[in-house]
């Protein structure tokens, strides 16, 4: 009987149910959930190579308390904003043009994905032969049109090399972004632009009371998820310029290596790997706070 019982109650929705998350949870609590608790751990510690103490929001209040790290805020969310501005509005861009009537634009779309599937590494080293300032092609046309007066290293000064990591992260990350708003393009009913049309309204016209408002959902989760990957991004700024020059592209990312990997501070890489953790759980919940709002209105409509 009590046999009977078990073996109900291994073959009840239920228990499959626990069964089949268990792996998911597993992971979750190994590859998730347990670095994250340690991270916490180590930042409440002077962990290094010589071992570590516990010195409670020491390496917090050091943290908040320096003019540097604070700039390298400002730098991190400055660096994201025009990163992502210019994603935007190239993607919206280089939408609307494949999205056009125009022969090739199948070809078009082809050429808009290398950027996206092309490993990061390879690409920037891309980047590192173009931005050099003896035989990059870029300052090659410089010197010859007779913009530059000598050899130019685009990432040799502050200003430049700032400027250089996030073109290079623009042609990264706009693909992506272009072939989103290129899907939610073509789900626009044509009826809205074939009325509008016989209504006498010009194609901006179409686009600006059509296109924009049909799409702003797709604008506005494009804008947080490539917000939240720009905050991400390390392979970039590490390949072409390693932070420098004296710490002008050095992001909140950056930093974090450098402390912990660089420098073999455990503990303090680990008090900025958690601040990085709580910037992106805002983003994260602001993303999910504002797609519920935008779900509540579309099913209202």
């Amino acid at each position: 009987m009590i046999v009977k019982n078990k073996l109900r109650s291994y073959n009840s929705p239920t228990f499959l149910a626990y069964a089949l998350i268990a792996p998911a949870a597993i992971y979750i609590l190994c590859i998730v959930a347990w670095p994250l608790l340690e991270t916490i751990r180590l930042s409440f510690t002077n962990s290094s190579l010589a071992g570590e103490e516990y010195i409670g929001f020491e390496n917090y209040e050091k943290m908040l308390s320096s003019k540097k790290f604070n700039k390298i805020v400002i730098r991190t969310f400055v660096w994201m904003f025009f990163s992502v501005s210019f994603k935007l509005v190239i993607g919206l861009i280089g939408a609307v043009l494949l999205n056009a009537n125009v022969f090739g634009r199948s070809a078009f779309r082809v050429l808009v994905m290398p950027p996206w599937v092309v490993p990061i590494a390879i690409g920037m080293l891309g980047w590192l032969w173009l931005y050099n300032g003896y035989f990059g092609i870029i300052a090659g046309v410089g010197m010859r049109t007779g913009i530059l007066d000598g050899p130019f290293g685009f990432l040799a000064y502050k200003q430049s090399a700032f400027i250089s990591t996030i073109i290079a992260d623009v042609w990264v990350g706009t693909p992506m972004v272009t072939v989103f708003f290129l899907a939610a393009m073509q789900g626009v009913p044509k009826d809205l632009y074939e009325a509008a049309y016989c209504d006498g309204a010009s194609r901006w016209t179409r686009f600006y009371k059509i296109t924009l408002p049909q799409i702003t959902p797709v604008i506005i989760t494009m804008s947080l998820l490539s917000a939240i990957w720009t905050f991400n991004s390390f392979e970039i700024i590490w390949i072409l310029t390693e932070g420098g020059p004296r710490g002008a592209t050095t992001t909140l990312i950056i930093d974090t290596y450098k402390q912990a990997l660089g420098n073999y501070k455990f503990g303090r890489g680990a008090a900025r790997a958690v601040v990085v953790m709580i910037l992106l759980t805002l983003f994260a919940g602001f993303y999910l706070a504002l797609l519920a709002k935008i779900n509540k209105k579309v099913s209202n409509e």
